[in-house]
């Protein structure tokens, strides 16, 4: 029976590669799918529903963030589809078993995340004063490249809310000023969903960032070998995700702020889709923005601030007495 899993395994890794992944992104699948099925000692169609329930404890006594025990089920579900639509047939003919569902509507991936507190992104004022010191230091940095470099990549990742690795895979032909009121950005690899291929999409270079990407492109990425890559190394190589990670948490320990105004670089994704619906872009525009395929997602990306109701309950009455006295 292993065996046959095995194969089962195999065949599966290949269908990412016939869907056009890229090897970085079929590595980490596999690897994800062989801890996933490391929790059981039986073949993955004889599992059962308190089989998953153990699996999600353990990774709950071991400190797993909510998203990633959502990633375990998701991929557990995912290979557990693909069996069934597959290997059903073969796998009752030799094991005389059939191929059943371990998820059940108690272990489904909606309830990995019902008490888990969700904090809210920076705010505009933070990022604001944030920017501002990221770009006094290119004044006084003995690598002026490499800081002006990771300026214009944060700002991006704000203002065009690009995920981290979509915007590693930018190239600069991926930049198209002339497209739109302020120029778009190309998202040629756009995060998959449900394990399908690629989803490109077109994000507008929103808030002045066509201007600050002008001049990336004219001062500061002439510093760098004459490669593709937009945001790349010292050796023309596209930055790594967890490369862009420590770098905004060096520039953030060189800040000296408190520990609560800090953000990771999926933040200023966050911090995008949450300033804008507070100025009020509404949610189906911010799903357009951030590349979802459900509103579900923009939704629990949009975290408004403490005083977003009141806020527009004033706006409101504004506008009421305006109205009434105009």
């Amino acid at each position: 029976m292993w065996a046959f899993q095995t194969r089962c395994v195999q065949a599966f890794a290949s269908t990412w590669t016939a869907r056009g992944f890229a090897p970085t992104t079929i590595g980490c699948y596999t690897s994800l799918l062989e801890r996933v099925l490391d929790h059981y000692d039986r073949p993955v169609w004889q599992i059962e529903p308190a089989d998953v329930d153990a699996m999600l404890h353990s990774l709950v006594v071991a400190g797993r963030a909510a998203g990633t025990r959502r990633q375990y089920l998701q991929m557990l579900r995912t290979f557990q589809t693909f069996i069934q639509a597959r290997y059903a047939t073969e796998i009752r003919a030799l094991y005389g078993t059939p191929v059943a569902n371990p998820l059940d509507r108690f272990n489904r991936l909606r309830h990995v995340f019902d008490d888990t507190p969700r904090t809210l992104p920076p705010t505009a004022e933070r990022l604001t004063a944030f920017f501002v010191f990221a770009r006094q230091r290119l004044t006084t940095t003995s690598d002026y490249p490499a800081a002006a470099r990771d300026y214009a990549l944060l700002r991006t990742l704000y203002h065009s809310a690009p995920r981290v690795s979509e915007a590693m895979r930018f190239d600069q032909c991926d930049v198209h000023p002339a497209l739109g009121p302020t120029g778009k950005l190309h998202v040629r690899f756009g995060k998959a969903a449900n394990t399908s291929g690629p989803r490109p999409r077109w994000a507008p270079m929103l808030d002045g960032l066509d201007q600050i990407l002008a001049w990336y492109l004219g001062d500061v990425r002439p510093f760098f070998p004459d490669t593709a890559p937009l945001f790349c190394d010292a050796h023309g190589q596209p930055l790594k995700p967890d490369t862009v990670r420590d770098r905004l948490s060096h520039l953030l320990d060189l800040e000296g702020r408190h520990a609560d105004d800090r953000f990771t670089p999926h933040d200023l994704r966050r911090a995008c889709a949450t300033h804008h619906y507070e100025k009020g872009m509404d949610l189906l525009t911010v799903q357009q923005l951030l590349g979802h395929w459900h509103i579900a997602s923009t939704m629990a990306y949009v975290r408004p601030s403490l005083t977003f109701v009141e806020d527009a309950w004033r706006r409101a009455t504004s506008i009421a007495v305006t109205s009434l006295t105009g």
